[in-house]
């Protein structure tokens, strides 16, 4: 019966050491900054770690078209997410040893 009770220990203690890696990870991630661009370079989005946009360059020279500008911009930012989502899991994927969790690709999809 003890026996069951160390390795209980020793799970607690490595899902510990799992968390605390995981908020090392997010903080790391927190500070990446990841650029993609849309339009030969007219729009460029920048996003940090976690997909969040924390900078948009516009060419002034591509806004004459304004529908065409907004669609440039989405496509700039769609790809700079999905870059910051595929280091997300990446990264992720290094820490759990590629086991795939229940719920983190939820998680790291935003849903």
């Amino acid at each position: 019966m003890l026996g069951g009770l160390g390795n209980l220990a020793g799970l607690l203690k490595n899902a510990r050491e799992m968390q605390s890696k995981m908020a090392e990870v997010q903080d790391e991630l927190a500070s990446r900054r990841i650029t993609a661009e849309s339009g030969a370079g007219a729009v460029r989005a920048t996003v940090d770690g976690h997909g969040m946009l924390v900078d948009l360059k516009i060419d002034p020279a591509s806004t004459d078209d304004v529908e065409l500008l907004e669609d440039l911009v989405k496509a700039a930012v769609g790809a700079a997410v999905k870059k910051s989502r595929d280091q997300m899991k990446e990264e992720f994927a290094k820490l759990t040893g590629g086991f795939n969790m229940p719920g983190l690709s939820q998680m790291l999809e935003g849903g």
